[in-house]
């Protein structure tokens, strides 16, 4: 379910890891009509989703972006017998609400920013003249990975909260919204494969939230990740294991809505080496997924199956050991994040389709009626690449994005980059 270059990513994994299998992708993309069948329609259509599944007979639906979680698709779905593998829409909520999300956190010891939640202007620019400098403005609910705002002064937070609450710039998600502290430090993305109770850790990624080298410019939805992060050792895994998903999982199951399905942990991980929620997400991460499903060996998606059948996950699995290094280069359109321009036609030398190290995962892209590849989406391709070393596949990341044309393209050619200064 979905049309992005994570959804193409899933592809991927389900005809590497289930070669047999039949794959259907739904609205799909220009990427995805080449490893799989695209049906038409909105993700987030509840009704024609179940209709599509139903008449196509499937066995196995993965639900990609948010929205269509948050929208109950998972409980359709499940009340007509169609394993699918995602969280209920109440489950889902420690996405859809950042509130409820910072709520569940304060009572299960999570460490997480100190924060506060506001619906009244008033008194969210009172907290925020109060407020230490710098700070974050996010709105509570689903705002298109465009609802965190880091805020160098309480001047720029104040027009954020006034944005958000006397403007309505982000509509209803923007509707309720949280001032919390600035947390300083190293980011890192950690995602768990869960059946409500037991989970296993996927190999950690590192994202690139900005749009400029050297992490300058404003905020997307990422430029960049790769995978494996040297910082995540094994020490820090259990910890977060320990410290955030577990008591996360368990308080969710208290509250009557037991987690099934991916939970993305995004963290920072602060000077003294200690984590700390930044937000969870409900489902696979964009781009982390690109490069963390390619730098997996296969396995992943029977797992995915089982749990979305209502078993449990075998005693001690591990899905943790990356087998390659992987680095993925989003290429993003002219004007993007605030206004992407579209049409632009796209050109892919021929040989770098063929390179069996180099994986292009479409996000933001369609096929013209004139047959040829366009610029469809603010996030345009995902160019991973696989090697022994984070250097290795950054270089091959960084020489196959500069080989793809299109008018106004923009790329990052440092992602890793902290990995690299690490190993240096």
């Amino acid at each position: 379910m979905g049309g992005g270059g994570r959804e193409h990513a899933l592809a991927w994994a389900c005809r590497r890891d289930c070669p047999e299998s039949t794959v259907f992708c739904l609205p799909g993309n220009a990427g995805t009509a080449r490893i799989a069948t695209n049906l038409p329609g909105s993700a987030t259509d509840v009704a024609t989703v179940v209709r599509a599944a139903r008449d196509n007979r499937i066995d196995l639906v993965i639900v990609g972006p948010e929205g269509p979680l948050a929208a109950g698709l998972v409980d359709a779905l499940a009340k007509e017998g169609i394993p699918v593998f995602g969280p209920t829409a109440a489950a889902a909520r420690i996405e859809a609400s950042k509130a409820f999300a910072k709520e569940l956190m304060g009572r299960s010891g999570v460490p997480t920013a100190r924060s506060r939640t506001f619906t009244e202007l008033d008194a969210a620019e009172r907290y925020i003249d109060a407020h230490t400098e710098p700070l974050v403005v996010k709105a509570s609910g689903l705002a298109g990975g465009k609802g965190a705002i880091v805020c160098a002064t309480r001047t720029e937070a104040r027009a954020a909260a006034r944005a958000m609450l006397a403007e309505n710039a982000l509509g209803k998600a923007g509707s309720e919204m949280l001032v919390e502290e600035f947390l300083e430090g190293e980011e890192l993305s950690v995602l768990a494969i869960t059946d409500g109770e037991h989970f296993a850790i996927l190999p950690p990624a590192q994202d690139h939230k900005r749009l400029q080298d050297g992490d300058f410019g404003p905020n997307t939805g990422g430029m960049g990740a790769y995978c494996p992060v040297s910082v995540a050792t094994p020490a820090l895994l259990r910890r977060i294991a320990d410290e955030i998903i577990a008591p996360t999982l368990s308080a969710l199951k208290a509250d009557g809505a037991p987690y099934r399905g991916v939970l993305y942990v995004g963290l920072m991980l602060r000077p003294d080496g200690s984590p700390a929620v930044i937000e969870f997400n409900c489902r696979f991460g964009d781009p982390e997924a690109q490069a963390i499903l390619a730098a997996m060996p296969s396995g992943l998606v029977p797992v995915l199956r089982l749990i979305a059948e209502g078993g449990w996950m075998p005693s001690g699995i591990s899905l943790g050991d990356a087998r390659h290094a992987s680095v993925t280069t989003v290429l993003a359109a002219e004007g993007y994040p605030d206004a992407p321009v579209l049409g632009a036609e796209i050109s892919i030398p021929a040989e770098l389709e063929a390179t069996p190290d180099v994986l292009l995962f479409h996000a933001g892209t369609a096929q013209g009626p004139d047959g040829r590849l366009r610029v469809a989406g603010g996030r345009v391709l995902g160019v991973t690449a696989i090697a022994p070393t984070i250097a290795e596949a950054a270089q091959r990341s960084r020489v196959a994005a500069e080989s793809i044309r299109f008018e106004g393209k923009q790329f990052r050619r440092d992602i890793g980059w902290r990995e690299l200064a690490r190993k240096r």
